[in-house]
Order: structure tokens, then C-alpha cells, then sequence
């Protein structure tokens, strides 16, 4: 079997000829000597509901907009309790020449919500269950010479068989990614992987003197008769000098699919080593013809990194045989204001850049497959990530759900498999209800991602069950998701609760996958009180206070593996009404329009950073109304000084990030400044009795 993902479906397609932009191959880029790109993301016909008359050509066009992808039909809703989840259609046409005898043609999808059916010149070509990996369909049969017509049907609707079956997150709907076709030859590495390259990358027994590389291709055959190939592969470094080739020739039966493994030994190779040094080498996998001059087949390229991780129950994560810190945000996938997670690279870039500046060394993609372009950021900036499949919540028993969050595993693994990034895979998050068809959904997708990739260990995220329970028994690794003195318990129950886990389960690796509290930048109060989790004063005083207090206990513990605050940014979960927002989860160091870092994110650039910083707490607490106030500054320098209206009230030590003042403001506007070395920061408060 090719692929699940590829079986046909046949439903409703609406396909209008009039209404549909052209496009022209003359628009291809070639991409590697061997395959044609045409991007299709311009000039689609967009209608944000069913059409009931898919083989009508005569539809009343009024009501079909012009759009561009990426595109999510939740851009302005998404944040709404009735979030629009149902179908809707997008159309276009492509003008293409002539296909040669020997090309095949894919449309690929980098991601889309969360059914997708793909009709081409009104036949359908297949159904993609899933959304949030990519995907492709091979649609030679079906394609002519002239004008072709592209309908795609996505709905992000709640299907009982696909995950994620519920969350606190907004399943926003579209072709939210990217979309092209790909001419390739006729015989070309596998298409239809579950999306991948069909180019597997492992480095094994990896130390500073040597690593055993392998590459596992699918080399598939569509001719009627056996080619004779050969598959090449060059490992080049960072100045692209060729340090390794390996090759091997290989006569392929017809019309099937046959996996190729090379392996080679890399003597003193350069290591990944994290942030400390994200080193990078390329991998140019070639398929040549056997001929006295070899002609490219087909080509991939990607980047690689070698490196050696590993577990351990008392030490935590040992990268290259060293103990390496494992701390940082959860994500969920990139989403903005207005446009949902239709985003461009360059803002993915963005939010990146705010935890460079944090001091991150890792981060969990939360809670399904992120867009590769995050992945490919994660590799070179040394980021060490969780990635995980949207079993969260809750499973379904029946053979289609289970059959659909195996699908969406093998294709996690398979898509992001040659990622150095990537050191762990999440089975699932928080399933709520402990019986044994969530028992037998984790047990067979613990054995999938042991065959997929026994290099890498398994994860799950645990709230809801014993840590020596049988829903946590499944996965390699554990994590944990706490929240004590948010949803319930005090701060000080963070360590003794971690210690009674460890001891219950002493030789299983444990993280903390998510530990947070909400935060309303609007809402201020010095000093707080403990807020509702559910009510609508969230002050951001009292969100910094919890993560002082957890991160101090979580430093403690080396022996975890991670720890992962929830969340990165303030994040759209339709039906949330809590804070000062409607449909926001409020957790995030940065607000969901990322235009404020909330106390919380200073604290941790105080711990994780040692470039120099300062920073004055509670500075969006601008009226006051009691006279007697502590100013509390963070630094990660050894001393701070503090000027009040001019007046210098002194150094104090920074003992634990944190440097303190008792201070007695004037009525009226009061100017604070707190300054190191060359650094200074200042606010105002206004006092009004």
C-alpha cells in the first residue's frame, strides 16, 4: 500500500470554468535539474460554504472571492464561541503543455484543514483525513494538455474518526499552506511516503571520532518494465565540500515501490551540538540512470545534523554524551490577528527571534505537526524539539480513528525523520478519560513509532492519570503537565509533587511538558491575589509570581529531561471567555498580537541568558494608589542601581535574578530608573492618593 492518505473519495465537487484565473507552466522553476515546481498559491475563486450543484458549470459566481494563498477561512472568527467549522471551496485553473510519456504530476499540499477532497477536471483524485502534515496525490491520469480545472473541497468540521477530536486550541479551517504541482520522471523517489521525501537520513553510534550514517530511499518504477539505476548519495559540510559519497547500483522492478539502504562510516565528524553549535551538513541523494553518461533521475537535498541524544532517569538529557538543558516555550503553529495561521516564513522567522532573545535551547510544537519551515528554523538555531500527533484529549475506539492518528503518526515521523532537531516523538496529550481504548490507541502508536524510528524516543504528556498508572506506561519517556497554583494547589506544590513522581517511577526519563498561568496585560494589580483561572481578572503581577516560584523548583531538578512553559504567545481557542479577551488563552509570555512581553518573559531571560539585561517589573502599573511601593527589577548582573526622581537610592545585590527596593512615591507622576553598567531601563507610575 502506497499510502492511506492516498485512497480515493468520492464526494460533491463544483468546478466553473468562467470564474477560474489561468496559469501558465511558463511559470515553472525548475528545481533540481530533474523535477518542474509550478507554485499554485495565486488567483483561487474562494466560496466559505458547501455547493450543492458540484457538476454545474452554470454556479452564480457573486458570492466566490479572489484569493491568494495561504488562506484560512477562520482569519476573522477564529476567536469566536461559533467559529465557523464546516466546508468550503476553493477553484482555480492551471494551462499546462504537453506531459511527456515518461513524467508523472503530484499536487502537493504543505497543510490544510481538516478533510480535504481534490478534484482535477472534475475527477476526483483523493482524500486527504488530517490537518496539519502535507500531503500529495498523483494526478497524471487526470491532467491534459490546455486548461485544467483544480477544485478542492477542505472542511475543518469535527469528524468522530480524525484527530484531534476536541481541544484548547480553534481548528482553524483552508488551504492554510502552500500548494503546487510536481513534474518528476517516471522513475523518482517515492511520491506518496505520507508526504515525505521518500529519502530517510540516521546517524547511529555517533561520537567525536565516528558515525555510522545510513540513507533508506524509495526508488518507485512507474515504467512497464525494470530500470536499472543507480542511487548516489554525497554528505557535503558547511563549505559544501563532498566529505562522504556512497552508491549503489540497482535494477527496479516495474510499477512498484523498492526501499534502498546505503551506509557509510564518517570518520571525526563534526557534532549538532545544540545552540552551543548548530552545525549543519547537506545531503544530495541523486537517482541516475545506468548509462555511459548518468542522467539525473530525480534529486533531493536536505540538510543534516549528527549528534547523539539520550534519556537518562537521573541525569536528564545527555546530548553527544554531555549534560545539556532542555528549557524553553510550547507553540502552537504560528497564527496572527486577521489572518489565522495563513502566515508567511518571514513572521514564523519572527516568532523565532522573540525566543532566540529569551534564551530558549528547546521547544515543544504543540499539540500536532507544525510547518516545515519551523522545523528547518528549530535545526539551525539548535533548538531541540518535541514534536507530537493531535491526540489530545480524547480517542475514539472505532478502526477509522484509529486507522486516521496512525496515519497522522507515520507521517510526523516520515516528514520530519532527517530534522536533528527533532529528539522525541509525542504519542499523545492529555487523554482525559484512563480506560482501555485509550490504553490500546497509545500501546499500537508506541509500536508505530518504535518501526518508523527506533533511533528516537517516545513521549507522552500526562495530566490526567497516576504517573505509574497504565495511560503513562506506554511511551519511552514521560512528561508531565502541571499547573499548581493556577488550576489547582499552591507554587510550593511543584517540587514535593515531582519528587513523589520520581520515586514512583525512578528508572523512567521525566520532563515537565506544561506549567503556566494566565496574564492579561491590561489588568494590573501589586500585589495580586490568586486569581480564578476561569474568571475575568487575570493580573500579570500574579502570572509572574507563579513562574518565579516553578522555574526556581523546576532548576532544581536536573534529573529532568525538559521543561516547557505553556505557552510561547497568548494563543485563539474559540470559546474561551476569561482575562480581559474573548477566545484567547492568555498563558502566553507574549500577547497574541506579539506586540507586549509580559513580565514572565523577562524573568526568563534573566535565568537563560547571559547577555546583559535589566528590566522593571510591574511597569504597566501605572496608577497607583498606595504611596509605599517595592520596585523589583530583573537582571542577570551581579549588582543594580535604582534612581527615583533623580534621587539615587543606591545598589542593591541581585540575589536569585531579582534585586529589590521598599520605595515611597510623590502625588504625581513618578520616574523610576534602574540601571548597570552601560544598561537602563525606566518607568513612570503616577501616584494619586
Amino acid at each position: 500500500m502506497r499510502s492511506v492518505t492516498m485512497r480515493m473519495f468520492l464526494t460533491l465537487g463544483v468546478i466553473v470554468t468562467a470564474l477560474l484565473p489561468r496559469f501558465s507552466l511558463a511559470d515553472t522553476r525548475p528545481q533540481n535539474g530533474a523535477r518542474d515546481i509550478l507554485s499554485l498559491d495565486a488567483n483561487w475563486h474562494f466560496l466559505r460554504s458547501d455547493a450543492t450543484d458540484g457538476n454545474s458549470t452554470n454556479i452564480d459566481g457573486k458570492m466566490w472571492k479572489t484569493i491568494d494563498l495561504p488562506h484560512s477561512y477562520n482569519a476573522d472568527d477564529g476567536l469566536d464561541a461559533n467559529t465557523y467549522r464546516g466546508p468550503a471551496w476553493y477553484r482555480r485553473t492551471v494551462t499546462l503543455p504537453k506531459t511527456a510519456a515518461n513524467k508523472r504530476t503530484y499536487i502537493e499540499f504543505d497543510g490544510a484543514a481538516l478533510a480535504t477532497d481534490v478534484w482535477i477536471n472534475g475527477t476526483n483524485v483523493g482524500r486527504h483525513e488530517g490537518g496539519y502534515a502535507g500531503f500529495r496525490f498523483d494526478i497524471t491520469p487526470h491532467i491534459k494538455a490546455g486548461s485544467n480545472l483544480v477544485a478542492v473541497r477542505a472542511d475543518n468540521s469535527k469528524l468522530p474518526h480524525v484527530a484531534p477530536l476536541s481541544g484548547d486550541f480553534t481548528v482553524f479551517g483552508g488551504l492554510y499552506r502552500s500548494v503546487r504541482l510536481v513534474t518528476t520522471r517516471d522513475v523518482h523517489f517515492d511520491m506518496l511516503d505520507y508526504g515525505s521525501s521518500g529519502v530517510a537520513f540516521k546517524a547511529m553510534d555517533v561520537t567525536a571520532k565516528s558515525a555510522a550514517l545510513n540513507w533508506t530511499a524509495r526508488l518507485a518504477n512507474d515504467r512497464k518494465q525494470a530500470a536499472k539505476v543507480k542511487l548516489v548519495v554525497r554528505l557535503r559540510d558547511a563549505k559544501q565540500k563532498a566529505v562522504a559519497t556512497v552508491s549503489k547500483a540497482v535494477t527496479l522492478p516495474p510499477q512498484a515501490v523498492t526501499p534502498v539502504s546505503l551506509d557509510t562510516v564518517l570518520d571525526a565528524p563534526h557534532l549538532w551540538q545544540g545552540v552551543d553549535d548548530p552545525y549543519l551538513y547537506t545531503s544530495e541523494v541523486e537517482l541516475v540512470a545506468e548509462a555511459a553518461k548518468p542522467a539525473p533521475l530525480d534529486r533531493v537535498s536536505f540538510n543534516v545534523g549528527i549528534r547523539d541524544i539520550r534519556l537518562d532517569p537521573d541525569k536528564g538529557l545527555l546530548l553527544n554524551g554531555k549534560v545539556y538543558d532542555v528549557h524553553g516555550v510550547n507553540l502552537h503553529h504560528t497564527v496572527r490577528p486577521g489572518k489565522g495561521p495563513a502566515v508567511t516564513d518571514a513572521e514564523i522567522d519572527e516568532d523565532f527571534a522573540l525566543f532566540d532573545d529569551i534564551g530558549n535551547t528547546g521547544m515543544r510544537f504543540a499539540h500536532y505537526q507544525h510547518a516545515q519551515h519551523e522545523y528547518d528554523l528549530a535545526d539551525r538555531k539548535g533548538y531541540l524539539i518535541w514534536t507530537e500527533i493531535p491526540l489530545v484529549n480524547a480517542v475514539n475506539a472505532s478502526e477509522a480513528f484509529q486507522a486516521n492518528i496512525q496515519q497522522q503518526l507515520r507521517e510526523l515521523i516520515r516528514q520530519n525523520i532527517n530534522h536533528p532537531s527533532v529528539f522525541v516523538w509525542g504519542i499523545g496529550n492529555e487523554v482525559l478519560k484512563v480506560d482501555e481504548d485509550s490504553a490500546r490507541t497509545l500501546a499500537a502508536l508506541q509500536k508505530i513509532a518504535k518501526e518508523e524510528d527506533p533511533t528516537r524516543p517516545t513521549a507522552y504528556a500526562n495530566c490526567c492519570s497516576e504517573i505509574d498508572g497504565p495511560q503513562s506506561s506506554h511511551s519511552d519517556a514521560i512528561a508531565s503537565n502541571i499547573y499548581f497554583g493556577w488550576y489547582n494547589g499552591e507554587f510550593a506544590d511543584f517540587g514535593p509533587w515531582m519528587d513523589a513522581n520520581r520515586a514512583k517511577r525512578p528508572t523512567t526519563p521525566q520532563a515537565i511538558s506544561e506549567y503556566g498561568a494566565g496574564a492579561s496585560v491590561k489588568q494590573q494589580e501589586d500585589p495580586p491575589q490568586k486569581p480564578q483561572h476561569d474568571g475575568p481578572w487575570h493580573p500579570e503581577q500574579y502570572q509572574t509570581l507563579y513562574h518565579e516560584s516553578a522555574w526556581k523548583q523546576l532548576e532544581a531538578r536536573p534529573w529532568l529531561w525538559a521543561n516547557y512553559i505553556w505557552v510561547g504567545f497568548d494563543f485563539a481557542s474559540a470559546g474561551r471567555k476569561e482575562g480581559d479577551s474573548i477566545g484567547i488563552n492568555d498563558k502566553g509570555l507574549i500577547t497574541y498580537d506579539r506586540k507586549v512581553k509580559k513580565d514572565a518573559y523577562f524573568w526568563y531571560q534573566a535565568n537563560w541568558t547571559t547577555k546583559p539585561m535589566v528590566y522593571i517589573t510591574s511597569r504597566r502599573h501605572t496608577l497607583r494608589k498606595t504611596a509605599e511601593v517595592e520596585v523589583k527589577v530583573y537582571s542577570n548582573q551581579q549588582t543594580v542601581s535604582l534612581r527615583m526622581n533623580g534621587q539615587d537610592l543606591g545598589p542593591q545585590l541581585v540575589v536569585d535574578r531579582v534585586a529589590r527596593w521598599k520605595v515611597k512615591l510623590v502625588p504625581g507622576n513618578n520616574r523610576i530608573e534602574a540601571t548597570t553598567d552601560a544598561l537602563a531601563d525606566t518607568v513612570e507610575w503616577t501616584f494619586q492618593p
